[in-house]
């Protein structure tokens, strides 16, 4: 059996194996474990990214066990293994307080892992030109198209929905590009910006807990040296790719973590940018206007339809966001001395 001569390795006798896609669980004379694969290619980032966790202090991540011959990881057949404990996850408490403990304990990562890098200023002005170029030329199609369907004496079911969103749209495309043009005249003149050590795949699933309660983060494979909002930034859209809905827990959830590691005014400007943006809309449109998918007219409306209730999700975030940034400056202001 594959996972038999793997753990020869770590000097275990197995009694049992149960597959669950990339991860065995393994049932041995020492306990019960959790053997993964992961490419090499990926390995050597994700190897490196825990050692740095684990040498800046932050141990909440699922220990992963040497082998005999000290070696985290053993190369079988072109995929590195590697054996973590497992844990039972028996936590039951409410769903907001484990997404708020979760954020928490990013944040604490996070703190944890920050350095400053250098950064190229010509980099960071060809990666604004380029994105402003981008979002101008999709700003261009959604007018340009709404056109077209205003034109018509009947507009197809699709072409109807999109009209009636385009100002909701439009105004989510003119908000990021604001605040985009704000982080760029804020730091066009800077030679460095903040990374950390992210997870890559942060999701509640992801963050389980040991049997004294402890929460843990499990499935960094993914896990990469970038700016903070590379987690922060999938995980809120994630959440609330759903109903319509007043995101008020969302944005519990940030702040939560901004109480933790508080992000830097252009940091927070280029989230809000990312955040705002309503690329998932538009892009919804150009399937439809190139008839992507080959789908019904009824599927593309559907999509539509999600795509802009994430607009509205997100929209609510956003605005909240802008009140309580708006705030804090005033705050701030008010602190200052008068002279």
């Amino acid at each position: 059996m594959e996972a038999e001569a793997i753990l020869q390795y770590y000097s275990l006798h197995v009694n049992y194996v149960e597959n669950y896609g990339k991860v065995k669980k393994i049932y041995s004379d020492k306990g019960v474990f959790a053997l993964k694969t992961i490419s090499p290619h990926a390995g050597m980032d994700f190897f490196r990214n825990i050692q740095h966790l684990y040498q800046r202090g932050y141990n909440r991540i699922v220990p992963i066990y040497p082998a005999v011959d000290g070696r985290y990881a053993v190369l079988d057949n072109g995929k590195l293994y590697y054996l973590m404990p497992w844990l039972l996850d028996k936590e039951t408490e409410e769903r907001d307080e484990r997404h708020m403990r979760l954020f928490r304990e990013l944040a604490r990562m996070h703190a944890l892992s920050v350095k400053e890098i250098p950064v190229n200023k010509e980099n960071r002005e060809e990666h604004y030109q380029q994105t402003t170029e981008q979002w101008k030329k999709q700003r261009e199609f959604i007018e340009e198209f709404v056109h077209s369907c205003e034109k018509k004496w009947y507009m197809s079911p699709f072409e109807l929905l999109f009209c009636m969103y385009f100002t909701d749209i439009l105004q989510a495309l003119k908000y990021a590009e604001k605040k985009l043009e704000e982080w760029y005249e804020k730091t066009k003149d800077d030679e460095k910006v903040r990374t950390v050590v992210t997870h890559g795949k942060l999701s509640i699933q992801h963050f389980i807990y040991d049997d004294r309660g402890y929460g843990h983060f499990i499935n960094l494979e993914d896990s990469k040296i970038v700016p903070p909002h590379f987690d922060l930034l999938p995980f809120l859209v994630t959440s609330a790719r759903t109903y319509p809905t007043q995101g008020d827990e969302y944005v519990n959830w940030l702040y939560n973590y901004l109480t933790y590691f508080p992000l830097r005014e252009e940091e927070m400007l280029l989230f809000q940018s990312y955040l705002a943006y309503p690329g998932s809309s538009i892009q919804s449109v150009r399937n439809y206007f190139e008839k992507k998918g080959g789908k019904s007219e009824l599927a593309y409306v559907s999509q539509l339809q999600r795509q802009y209730w994430l607009l509205k999700n997100i929209e609510y975030v956003v605005t909240k966001i802008e009140e309580m940034e708006q705030k804090k400056k005033e705050a701030a202001q008010d602190e200052q001395p008068q002279e």
